[in-house]
């Protein structure tokens, strides 16, 4: 296949090819997925500790009870990720995840600026454990795909596993929000 022209018109290689680097970018790559899984993996254990306190902040018993089940899940999540480092000869480890921080930051700060039992409150509980999962979304999703390429399809496996779970809880909370809480809100 022969290399395409850039826009500046000098010759691009084709995505499938390695370059005379190709070992150290096998590596640096290694490097980026191990980086990322260190990241979910904090962001994750961190979910165990925020999840309870924005269930005992709700006022729906149908959020409530999907909070409920997202925690077990997440605990799973927990287990996967420890096997993945398993999987791929490492020790689990953490490395703090400036993203989700602020995301969890931001919804204690919802939690303290709005009223107690309050279908507001349960409307932004909403929001910021979308918002959440779009990230852990986007996380999983990426590190299935470069488990893929490493061709690691056991770990690629375990984390569709855990992906598919997280797009579920994004759907049940979507289902709650427009079901119920979203209108209750706007009549308060």
């Amino acid at each position: 296949m022969p290399a395409s022209k850039s826009a500046h018109g000098s010759a691009r290689r084709p995505a499938h090819k390695s370059n005379s680097h190709g070992h150290m970018n096998r590596t640096r790559f290694a490097e980026l997925f191990m980086e990322e899984l260190k990241d979910i993996y904090w962001a994750e254990k961190n979910l165990l500790k925020a999840i309870p306190k924005m269930q005992k902040a709700t006022t729906s018993d149908e959020l409530t009870y999907a909070l409920d089940e997202h925690l077990e899940e997440t605990k799973h999540h927990v287990m996967r990720l420890e096997e993945i480092f398993e999987i791929m000869g490492k020790k689990p480890q953490t490395k703090k995840c400036e993203a989700m921080e602020g995301l969890m930051m931001e919804a204690q700060v919802f939690l303290d600026d709005t009223e107690a039992d309050s279908m507001v409150r349960d409307a932004g509980i909403i929001i910021s454990m979308q918002k959440i999962e779009h990230y852990e979304i986007a996380s999983y999703g990426c590190l299935r795909t470069l488990a893929n390429v490493m061709g690691h399809a056991d770990v690629a496996e375990l984390l569709e596993q855990t992906l598919e779970e997280e797009k579920h809880t994004d759907s049940l909370l979507t289902e709650i929000a427009e079901s119920t809480v979203n209108e209750e809100a706007a009549a308060e």
